[in-house]
């Protein structure tokens, strides 16, 4: 759904609450307080008041929309920028086109990240799956001897202080991704991430020629592109995560321009959620039930 089809769709507050209503109750309203349903509709306050625990509520109590000044509306023109912005929206952008400060622009765009995290609705990963890990992070290199040009900075590659990202992509289908702070990408670690995202019994994975991918022989079905003498031998090739890692880099440093690494995990969900759904015509109202905390 794009902008303009939101301010059709949803013209005023009250619009937007009655929708927010319709998807967390489904016309039946329930305390988030004490979870009773005994409750009165307070229609000037666009509030309901609990008969069991006597306290007032709205229908924002508990979602990403709770305890905040704006209108819903802005909420949900948010929701749909972010969503159809496909290397990411800066909180400054965000700003000029809702007219709001950035402090607050970058505190709707967080909210909206949680509701986009994956990490308990992911499902195991089949068939043909790619796994790559990226660096993200850091200072720009300037020339091939770091900043100075005394050797000194961001060196290529695995010798990077950069931040490890590793990602598991089905071939034509959804991708994962986990940020590394701790840096170690053995052989066991390795291991336990592809365990944790990938079927063992159903697929085939697909490596570069990192050591610590080695082990995988143990558990899957492993194949390796080495990267020093080609980059494809046929089906066996990295090109989609290593496609997928092209714009998630392009978004960080041409949108984002630095993440911290306090938040890179949310920032990584984002382009993840956006695409497992880039087919998904209905991806703002499951955003949105998502927000409320309506799991589907």
């Amino acid at each position: 759904m794009n902008i303009i089809q939101v301010y059709n769709q949803f013209p005023t507050q009250d619009s937007c609450l009655e929708y927010l209503e319709k998807v967390r109750w489904n016309g039946k309203a329930v305390c988030p307080y004490c979870k009773s349903p005994r409750s009165t509709p307070l229609p000037n306050e666009k509030r309901h008041h609990c008969n069991n625990c006597n306290t007032s509520f709205s229908v924002t109590v508990g979602t990403i929309f709770h305890k905040t000044h704006l209108d819903i509306q802005k909420w949900f023109l948010a929701v749909s920028l972010i969503l159809n912005a496909k290397k990411g929206l800066s909180a400054r952008q965000l700003s000029r086109d809702l007219e709001v400060n950035k402090n607050t622009a970058w505190f709707m765009g967080m909210r909206i990240r949680r509701a986009m995290s994956e990490k308990g609705q992911r499902e195991l990963l089949e068939g043909i799956v790619e796994m790559d890990e990226t660096y993200v992070g850091g200072k720009p290199r300037k020339g091939n001897g770091g900043s100075s040009g005394s050797g000194v900075g961001n060196k290529r590659g695995r010798g990077t202080k950069k931040t490890p990202v590793v990602g598991m992509i089905e071939r034509g289908g959804d991708v994962q991704a986990e940020v590394r702070l701790d840096r170690i990408l053995n052989n066991k670690k390795m291991m336990a991430l592809a365990k944790s995202h990938i079927d063992p019994e159903f697929s085939t994975v697909i490596t570069d020629q990192f050591g610590g991918y080695y082990h995988l022989n143990r558990k899957f079905d492993h194949k390796i592109i080495d990267h020093r003498f080609r980059y494809a031998d046929g089906p066996i090739h990295t090109n989609n995560i290593e496609s997928f890692w092209a714009l998630l880099k392009r978004g960080i440093y041409g949108q984002y321009h630095a993440v911290s690494k306090k938040h890179l995990n949310q920032y990584i969900d984002e382009f993840c959620y956006r695409h497992n759904n880039r087919h998904n015509d209905e991806v703002f109202s499951q955003t949105i039930e998502r927000a409320m905390g309506v799991s589907k």
